[in-house]
């Protein structure tokens, strides 16, 4: 069996800094798919209707290397076709992301909260690579790592995609050290600083992620920065990645991260509250620099509301 040939450049700019959507027509049985229309109506005729693909070809909407593909084309296997999907309709975050380093290989931001890192689901153009990519003309962009959507904080973009495995590969390793910051109920009965082990599963579709009995896949280090009101600041270091581990294992404690949406309870689903932020904040990031072997580090411009100690018990 032979190599795959490589893809060609996309005939299609971005739109909105979002990519187009490539396909490449498969092998099939002969006379499976007897035109281009039959392909794309069978792929994507659930997701979006037969009639909304008919539509796209009449507006010529998927293209090869050579311009528009016309439905009635034969369905040549190994032939590839770009589109730009529909964007949904999307509340537009009022926050801005900040900037903290950007030099030929990488950019450095804070993330606002409630932006997600990448196109996922329903958020696609309200999304940090979108706009980063957008305001900073870097097409190229992409995420090295993923912070979660309603956690604010540094995020490492690479500009070149040939440098992006290096720097995802630091993160794959756990050669970045990782600080956060959090804003929880202080309950003195909670003796800190502690590290916490456990076993974390997500379902697929399921919100909230779970502690479960079994060998631990999550670690976390919990310290207490200072408290009032009721309310303490903690410096949170994962050890591990998993999904909301930081916010599953606060939860665990007892101290769940004010206005978190999902522990201990999940909220309804509705409009953002964007003056209720999940107060949690990626502060630091360190790494070695895979390219110049210099050691890296960068913090966090932004500021949760909270107690920093007793003398200042503002939230």
């Amino acid at each position: 069996m032979g190599r795959r040939r490589k893809a060609p450049e996309a005939p299609l700019p971005q739109r909105e800094g979002i990519d187009p959507v490539r396909v490449r027509l498969p092998e099939g049985p002969e006379g499976r798919w007897a035109s281009v229309r039959e392909y794309l109506v069978e792929r994507y005729g659930d997701a979006v209707g037969p009639g909304r693909i008919e539509g796209m070809l009449r507006e010529g909407r998927f293209v090869g290397v050579d311009g528009p593909v016309g439905g009635d084309e034969p369905c040549a296997a190994g032939r590839y076709l770009w589109f730009h999907r529909d964007f949904p309709a999307e509340t537009p975050v009022p926050f801005p992301i900040g900037v903290v380093h950007r030099d030929e290989r990488i950019v450095v931001v804070d993330k606002p909260h409630f932006l997600a890192t990448m196109p996922r689901g329903r958020h696609v153009t309200e999304t940090a690579l979108a706009r980063l990519r957008r305001d900073l003309g870097l097409p190229r962009l992409q995420p090295a790592h993923r912070l979660d959507r309603l956690t604010a904080g540094l995020v490492l973009f690479v500009v070149r995609p040939e440098d992006r495995g290096a720097y995802q590969t630091l993160f794959r390793d756990r050669a970045v050290r990782k600080e956060y910051e959090a804003v929880a109920p202080y309950d003195p009965a909670v003796e800190l600083p502690v590290t916490v082990r456990s076993r974390i599963e997500k379902e697929r579709g399921v919100m909230a992620a779970r502690e479960v009995p079994g060998e631990p896949n999550a670690e976390s280090r919990v310290e207490l920065l200072g408290h009032a009101g009721g309310l303490g600041r903690y410096r949170l270091v994962p050890v591990t990645g998993r999904t909301h581990q930081l916010r599953v294992h606060m939860n665990g404690l007892g101290l769940p991260i004010l206005d978190d949406p999902v522990y201990p309870v999940v909220r309804e689903d509705g409009p953002e509250d964007f003056a209720r932020p999940l107060r949690l904040l990626a502060r630091t990031l360190e790494f070695t620099d895979p390219f110049t072997g210099d050691e890296a580090r960068f913090e966090s411009r932004l500021a949760l509301s909270g107690p920093v100690h007793a003398a200042e018990p503002h939230i």
